[in-house]
């Protein structure tokens, strides 16, 4: 195999510093260390152990893939100081595409809390948590609506600068925000759903006029950072949502140009590029010009929404057109119409976050989970931990990463 030479880094999560020295057999250098007090010394005052040298059996490119390809993708853009082939590998998306064929996932949960000018991510279980770096951009897009879906290891923020709409994005790869690239038709208040490295955006609001209600739909590719046209939709709409289900880009509620309320959804399908139509899909869902647009979550291919004026659950029965009542959620999502409350899939779970329904607290920001199970009449949530983070439970976005 081809030599590679690395620089001596950190481990991740232990204790050990391991350099790789190029001869037949590579030579392992490991340092265990104690806790620093940053001016070279042990916290406990202890002398730090001296390092040793050990031959190691040479690895074959595949398994060392292997291998990094479990490393927390929140600590992958380190591994791009070690050498030019780790970079590559980063960089090239290869590493994500290990990770889906061992089937190795671990979403991480991004969200901007009412108050916040960062976003902070979260990787699941909840036991680690980071703020992410600032976003370069301007008093109108911190302080203006935005939206945010996932595409591969890209978050994306759609707002409006000063000079027009614009879209940030956040590379988990590199630790850093960029801008752009920017939807071929700029729009707010849209449907957006994730499948792998791919996002798909449809319907809301012309962003130059902000008078016309849109029928258009998009497709991004995060590998090449482009935005791809779709077929138009059967059904102009704003305040939409969208979700991913059996293959499909789904768009479910929203109101039409002329501010009436829809209960239709509709579904793109790839096979035969085509939207169609699904009369009545909402009509279980009740509708109000103050609630926010439906919230979503598919979990093993069956659709949840959560009902905002009544905290209760639903699951959607495909054969019937018709949603089925699966017991009340413990956060407040009827306080505020459902505005300020995430509610997402993760993974083989429902997530939900906001204010909590059973604390006295009015500005606990609480995080629960649940199996969902569309059998079950009534579900059992876990409320998680967050450890230190400190947020107003007022959630202004937030998305999942899954790869």
């Amino acid at each position: 195999m081809t030599s590679k030479k690395a620089l001596p880094i950190s481990t991740f999560g232990s204790g050990f510093w391991v350099s790789y020295q190029n001869s037949p057999a590579k030579k392992m250098r490991i340092l265990e260390f104690s806790p620093s007090d940053g001016n070279g010394s042990s916290a406990d005052d202890e002398p730090l152990p001296q390092d040793a040298d050990y031959d190691a059996v040479s690895l074959s490119d595949e398994l060392e893939t292997s291998i990094l390809a479990r490393f927390p993708r929140s600590q992958h853009w380190k591994l791009c100081f070690i050498n030019k082939w780790f970079l590559n590998l980063i960089k090239s998306g290869e590493i994500y595409k290990i990770r889906r064929e061992l089937g190795f996932k671990e979403p991480t949960v991004f969200m901007l809390a009412s108050g916040e000018s960062n976003w902070w991510g979260m990787d699941w279980p909840f036991k680690s948590s980071r703020k992410l770096p600032p976003i370069q951009s301007d008093y109108n897009f911190e302080y203006g609506d935005k939206e945010s879906f996932t595409a591969g290891s890209h978050l994306l923020v759609s707002g409006k600068e000063i000079d027009g709409a614009v879209i940030w994005r956040y590379d988990s790869e590199t630790d850093e925000w960029l801008k752009g690239p920017s939807m071929i038709n700029p729009r707010c208040l849209f449907a957006s759903a994730t499948c792998g490295n791919f996002a798909f955006v449809a319907g809301g609001i012309e962003t130059n006029t902000y008078s016309h209600v849109l029928d258009s739909a998009e497709k991004y590719n995060s590998v090449s950072q482009t935005w791809e046209l779709l077929p138009k939709m059967n059904q102009k709409r704003k305040f939409c949502s969208g979700c991913f289900m059996d293959n499909k880009f789904y768009v479910i509620g929203g109101q039409d140009e002329h501010l009436k309320d829809l209960t239709c959804g509709e579904f793109f399908d790839a096979k035969t590029n085509s939207w169609n139509l699904i009369p009545d899909m909402c009509k279980d869902i009740p509708l109000s010009v103050s609630q926010s647009p439906p919230l979503l979550a598919v979990v093993n291919n069956e659709l949840y929404t959560l009902d905002a004026s009544s905290n209760e659950l639903k699951v959607y029965m495909k054969g019937s057109n018709t949603w089925k009542k699966l017991g009340v959620v413990p956060v407040r999502a009827d306080a505020q119409g459902g505005w300020g409350v995430a509610f997402k899939s993760l993974g083989d779970e429902i997530l939900v976050i906001g204010a909590s329904a059973v604390s006295h607290t009015e500005r606990a920001l609480t995080v629960y989970t649940c199996c969902p199970d569309p059998d079950i009449e009534k579900l059992r949530w876990k409320q998680i931990e967050c450890g230190s983070i400190q947020l107003n439970h007022f959630i202004r976005n937030c998305a999942v990463m899954g790869t």
